[in-house]
């Protein structure tokens, strides 16, 4: 066997949460001696992390471990769409293994039996950074909290793929937090499947972080959290009840005043088709008192068009609700049928013809909705994380812009910042997703 160490190309397809299956995979082989290459001429196996979400990740996913099979030959397959390895198999019958989402031990143990590692691997001396191998850029990170969902969502095969909720022990969570604010993370992105479910698996259960008790629950942890003194932002919260005694710690500036809450319909009788929360009105008048508690608030949303059986009027109830509610984020996917979802079964398909043209007329009012409410914050100074710089100036987002799904902040002409700055700005331009800033003074 060759003396020289081993090398490992990795292609990370989906979500966040999938991005964080990849951290940790590439963590450990690290931790084993393996070196990550970006090309695949360099690597002596690739490992691709699929996305099996709908139809158009399966494609993808699918295209992903042929190009990697066609120009590197061996490829270890894991993630979601690994959950069904005779779909694969079928199509790429020369992959070595594959393995189903949260795998880690089994598609680290394929690694070392297909390219067994080097000799020269001494765990002492090849050393690992304490927060581990991350994708994200340095001064931003997610924070993945459980795997795994209780809800049976019609359109959705999440529980099918990842099982049903497992929260991560609250002391594991908080250590690991505290690993990559040290690290230099200015901003830790909370994901799961169902971040308000935190805990409940568990009832609750308290741990303990830094020797004192901590319970496993979304409040408890916000309040842990905030302790760092970073950006907190919360992703995909299921409008749970409690959800409202996160609003007040947001007012305090504790956490981001930012909430990813997946309403996904309007229509009583879609949401119930759905098997979602069927109550809008109340959710309107929660909107409501959680402006009130909190003005700054921002509140992102994705909605999904053409679901079998929405009629005109449930559209109509759809956008009537978009121009009550006013959120300042919102994504729309057109339904598509997702192998496995129960949602297939459902009588009222929507013709292709019209789920485009309501994704229009949806995307429309909401274009209008977005452009009015990010030019109301023209004239106001805010803080800005910065994520890029180049010849032009330096790009960011405010306390309301996620990375890689809001809106940005250009600040041309300051070349001088590097990311991972937070500066304060003062707003003099805006379009339906974007602002432009320039630095604001301390008189201001």
């Amino acid at each position: 066997m060759s003396e020289s160490r081993k090398t490992v190309g990795f292609i990370s397809l989906g979500c966040p949460k999938a991005l964080v299956d990849s951290e940790r995979i590439l963590t450990q082989l690290k931790i084993d001696g393996y070196d990550i290459v970006p090309s695949y001429d360099d690597a002596d196996v690739v490992v691709v992390n699929t996305c099996g979400f709908i139809d158009d990740a399966k494609r993808e996913s699918l295209e992903a471990i042929g190009e990697a099979l066609q120009e590197n030959g061996k490829v270890i397959v894991t993630g979601c769409m690994g959950g069904d390895a005779e779909q694969i198999t079928a199509i790429h019958p020369q992959v070595l293994s594959v393995t189903g989402p949260q795998a880690y031990e089994e598609v680290v143990g394929a690694v070392h039996k297909y390219v067994p590692q080097s000799k020269t691997h001494d765990p002492f001396t090849d050393l690992v950074p304490a927060q581990g191998i991350k994708l994200t850029p340095r001064h931003y990170a997610y924070l993945k909290i459980s795997e795994g969902c209780n809800h049976r969502c019609t359109f959705c095969i999440i529980p099918s793929l990842r099982g049903d909720l497992v929260s991560r022990p609250v002391g594991d969570v908080m250590d690991e937090a505290e690993r990559l604010v040290k690290a230099g993370v200015q901003e830790l992105l909370i994901i799961s499947q169902d971040t308000s479910a935190y805990g409940v698996d568990t009832r609750y259960q308290t741990g303990f972080w830094q020797g004192r008790p901590l319970k496993t629950r979304m409040k408890e942890l916000c309040e842990a959290l905030s302790s760092f003194g970073i950006w907190v932002r919360l992703h995909y919260v299921y409008p749970y009840p409690h959800v409202d005694e996160i609003i007040p710690m947001m007012a305090q500036g504790k956490i981001l005043p930012y909430l990813d809450i997946p309403f996904q319909h309007a229509s009583p009788s879609v949401l119930k088709a759905m098997k979602r929360p069927a109550h809008a009105e109340n959710t309107l008048e929660r909107i409501r008192k959680w402006r009130e508690i909190c003005p700054d608030i921002t509140l992102r949303s994705t909605f999904i068009v053409g679901f079998p059986g929405e009629t005109e009027a449930d559209f109509q109830i759809l956008l009537d609700w978009l121009e009550q509610a006013q959120l300042d984020r919102v994504g729309c996917f057109k339904y598509s049928a997702v192998e496995g979802a129960t949602a297939n079964q459902l009588e009222g398909a929507v013709p292709e013809e019209i789920k485009q043209q309501r994704y229009e007329r949806f995307m429309a009012v909401q274009a209008r909705i977005s452009a009015a409410r990010l030019q109301a914050k023209i004239g106001s100074i805010l803080d800005v994380i910065i994520d890029e710089v180049d010849e032009e100036g330096a790009i960011g987002r405010t306390a309301a812009d996620a990375p890689e799904i809001d809106g940005l902040v250009f600040l041309n002409g300051e070349t001088e910042l590097v990311p991972g700055d937070r500066v304060t700005a003062r707003i003099f331009q805006a379009d339906e997703h974007d602002l432009w800033a320039e630095l604001a003074h301390p008189e201001d």
